[in-house]
């Protein structure tokens, strides 16, 4: 089941697509050349962004549950997956790149938001200077 789910042109990744594209931005899908491989970059805006499954990159939040199986494989998993996010931004930010997570529980789940609300946020960042940003759902319990 877990071979079947994609890295790329994800159901969240494609409503953002969507919706920048109405809002009138372009950009480009998955430049290898960059760090990480952004899911979209804006060259003229010198900004990325990458939309992050909560599952796959172990966020704290609804959505994110530890698999009962196999336990120390997917510990090992995640935290590699965590590491690789931290190390993929400070690069990015080191060549000059600005930085946007987009989390999936913003778009599906409890805490999901307003998809205006997800694609107004996301264009003002873009617009900015800001050198990082990140949208997330409302609802973050620790655990």
């Amino acid at each position: 089941m877990m071979a079947g789910i994609r890295g790329k042109n994800t159901r969240p990744e494609l409503f953002i697509r969507r919706g920048l594209h109405a809002a009138g931005f372009r950009y480009r899908l998955h430049d290898r050349s960059l760090p990480g491989c952004p899911d979209l970059v804006f060259p003229g805006r010198k900004a990325a962004i990458l939309v992050h499954g909560c599952f796959w990159h172990g966020h704290d939040c609804s959505l994110f549950r530890w698999p009962a199986s196999r336990r120390e494989f997917w510990e090992a998993k995640i935290m590699r997956n965590r590491e690789r996010d931290i190390e993929v931004e400070a690069s990015l930010l080191h060549s000059g790149w600005r930085v946007m997570t987009i989390w999936e529980c913003a778009l599906k789940g409890r805490g999901k938001l307003d998809t205006d609300t997800i694609i107004c946020r996301t264009a003002s960042w873009l617009r900015s200077n800001e050198q990082t940003g990140e949208i997330r759902g409302e609802t973050h319990a620790g655990r």
